[in-house]
Order: C-alpha cells, then sequence, then structure tokens
C-alpha cells in the first residue's frame, strides 16, 4: 500500500518534492539514517492510528532523487474543543547538520500541521542538547516547550567493541555479579511471541502498581508485537526470564539501524532475589549487538546532571530514580535530548493548551 501526502504550493524548496513511499520503504531509510528512530518508522505510526492518534507520514526528495528528510507526524484531537495537537516524535529525520535540508522538513512539518488544522505541533528533534543546535532551531522558528514528552535524559551502552566481554568489562561489579548469579541458579531467558502478550501483560500490571506508573492497554501491547515482533528478523523482541517454567520478568527491546532501545520491563513481585532482570538485560544486548547495533539506550533516567545523580541515586526511590540505580549498573554514557520544541499556529490555542497540562499535570501526548 502506498501513502501519498500532498503539501500546499509554496511551501516546499526549490528542486525539491514529494515521494510517495510504500511502508517498507520508509522503515528502510529510516533505518539507514543517523537520526532513524523507532518513533519516526512506519510501524510506529501505525501502532499509534490502532490507539487513538491520526498518523501522516511526508518523505521530501530532490528532483535528482536524494532524499532529503521524512517526518511521521501524529495528530490527536484534545477534549473540552482545544482543537487538535501535532506531534513528531523523535523526528523529523533530517541531517541536522545541513541547515538547508533541515529547513525543508521543517516545512513538511508545517504543511501537515496546516492540512490536519493543528493549532501547534510539539516536535522532538534525535538531537542531543547543545548550544548549537538549540540555536539551529531557533532559527527554524522553533521555540522551546515547557515539557517533554519523551524521556530527557537516558544512558547509552556501547555496544560497538570487540567481544560481548568487553560490554561485562564497562559494567559496575555488582552488576556483573548479578547476570552471573541469574545464571547460576537457573534463570533461562526464552524469546516470546504474540501470544504471550497476555503473560507481559500481567508482569507489567504488577510493575505499574509496585512503581506506580500508567500503562496502555493489553491491546496495545499485542498489537505492538504484532507490528515488530513477528519473525525471526522482526525489528524488536520480547525477553522472558523464567525460573523452572515460571515468569518472573520481561522485556521487549527494538532496534532501528544501529540503535537499539530498552522500551518495556516488567517484572513479578516473586523471587527478585534471583535477579532476573538483570540477565534480561544481558541477552537484549547480545541480541542487538547480533544485529549490528552500535548503541543500547536504556531509555529514561531522572533528568539531572550525571553530579546530582551519582550523589542520590542510593537514598533517593521516588520518579526514575529506582530505575537509575539499576540501569546505572549497566555502564555507559548519560546524554541528553535536546526536547520538546513548537510550532504555534495559533497563540490562544496553545496557551490554553498549556494551562490545561499544568492543571493535569500531563501532556496527553505520550506515544
Amino acid at each position: 500500500m502506498f501513502y501519498r501526502v500532498s503539501m500546499r504550493s509554496g511551501y516546499l524548496p526549490p528542486h525539491t518534492r514529494l515521494r510517495e513511499l510504500s511502508a517498507t520503504e520508509w522503515d528502510a531509510l529510516v533505518a539507514r539514517h543517523p537520526h532513524g528512530h523507532l518513533l519516526q518508522t512506519h510501524a510506529w505510526g501505525r501502532l499509534k492510528a490502532a490507539h487513538g492518534w491520526h498518523a501522516n507520514w511526508s518523505a521530501i526528495f530532490t528532483n535528482r532523487e536524494q532524499p532529503i528528510g521524512m517526518v511521521m507526524m501524529l495528530v490527536r484531537a484534545l477534549p473540552y474543543g482545544l482543537g487538535r495537537i501535532g506531534y513528531v516524535p523523535h523526528g523529523p529525520v533530517v541531517d541536522w547538520d545541513d541547515e538547508a535540508s533541515a529547513a525543508a522538513a521543517l516545512h513538511a512539518v508545517r504543511s501537515l500541521g496546516c492540512r490536519q488544522r493543528v493549532f501547534a505541533t510539539v516536535v522532538e528533534p534525535d538531537l542531543l542538547d547543545t548550544p548549537s543546535d538549540r540555536r539551529l532551531l531557533t532559527r527554524l522558528g522553533l521555540k522551546p516547550a515547557h515539557f517533554s514528552v519523551q524521556p530527557r535524559r537516558t544512558i547509552w551502552v556501547n555496544l560497538d567493541v570487540d567481544e560481548d566481554v568487553d560490554m561485562l568489562a564497562a559494567m559496575k561489579p555488582k552488576t556483573r555479579y548479578n547476570i552471573g548469579l541469574a545464571r547460576r541458579r537457573g534463570v533461562t531467558v526464552r524469546a516470546g511471541s504474540v501470544e504471550d502478550a497476555p503473560l507481559f501483560y500481567r508482569l507489567l500490571r504488577t510493575t505499574a502498581e509496585r512503581d506506580q506508573f500508567s500503562i496502555h492497554t493489553l491491546d496495545y501491547y499485542r498489537d505492538f508485537l504484532c507490528l515488530f515482533a513477528q519473525g525471526e528478523d522482526a525489528p524488536a523482541r520480547l525477553l522472558i526470564a523464567e525460573y523452572q517454567q515460571q515468569p518472573l520478568a520481561a522485556l521487549v527491546v527494538a532496534a532501528v539501524g544501529e540503535r537499539a532501545i530498552y522500551l518495556y520491563g516488567a517484572s513479578s513481585d516473586q523471587q527478585r532475589e534471583l535477579m532476573p532482570t538483570y540477565l534480561l538485560q544481558w541477552e537484549a544486548m547480545l541480541w542487538a549487538r547480533r544485529r549490528g547495533c552500535k548503541t543500547y539506550d536504556l531509555w529514561g533516567i531522572p533528568d539531572e546532571d550525571e553530579a546530582t545523580l551519582e550523589a542520590n541515586f542510593e537514598r533517593r526511590s521516588d520518579g526514575l530514580w529506582g530505575v537509575y540505580r539499576f540501569k546505572r549498573g549497566f555502564g555507559g554514557q548519560v546524554v541528553r535530548y535536546i526536547g520538546a520544541w513548537v510550532d504555534v499556529r495559533s497563540p490562544l490555542r496553545w496557551w490554553l493548551f498549556q494551562q490545561a497540562c499544568r492543571w493535569r499535570k500531563t501532556t496527553g501526548l505520550a506515544a
């Protein structure tokens, strides 16, 4: 199936045009691009379209058939008559070092927003937080938002090493010990399938109740597995840790291009002393490395500088502090994304949206 996105005349720069792309072509281009991200894949758009969003795809090419940029935009109608808002998670997919290409991609964002009649579009580029890139986004007409949708700060584990043992060597001693302990005590890890979605969801509900965070419905995770984790070469994998055939923990890891992401994790309240979550992460990293990934993104820690993180992780357990205590053990580099920026079409509606966010303490844009 092909998807056509029309744009207003005058939005595209000279010598550029839109091209039709199949879902397969789209995801292949995203996977090859240095700024390609799971949340900009065609499959991610289809997942969100099945759960309350409207997905839009726009690819810009030169007249010489060279791809310039790609935008997967999600659109949602907000309650209370606020209108429609656009959201571009970890996109557009573009060479941000080439300002002309970045401008063309943001033209596509604005055109999609106009076509979808949004009052604003929230853009979360796949960029680290640097002064030069902040200046770039400002020159391109975006303004920083007061919130972020995706995790602002995370840990990247280096998979681009000579041997698997080199990854172990970079970890904290206690983490290495716990990986070995899980193996010695008989914990095993198997690949799950769509049929394991209810099992994964039970573990996830237990984790959500224990750690007090919200989750999607069972259908959402089942749909994710159908789209991303079908077949040996699929871009995602559900891994399940068991002890004597009893499920203890599970995670979902996804890989696009040279980057893998620890997307979802869940664990039982039973036999946690067997350290199944440590062995799961290790097996997920091995899977990602076999796929050719060079980076493993642990996907979310408290948004504090590294000195603050290290000074407080032993005594704090609120918010993401508990997961930071776990994730820091795998080594890696703490990085911070540039966060959410916004293209505002209706200042009044944007102001009302921000007031609603502060009142409800949520943006409603989680994707």
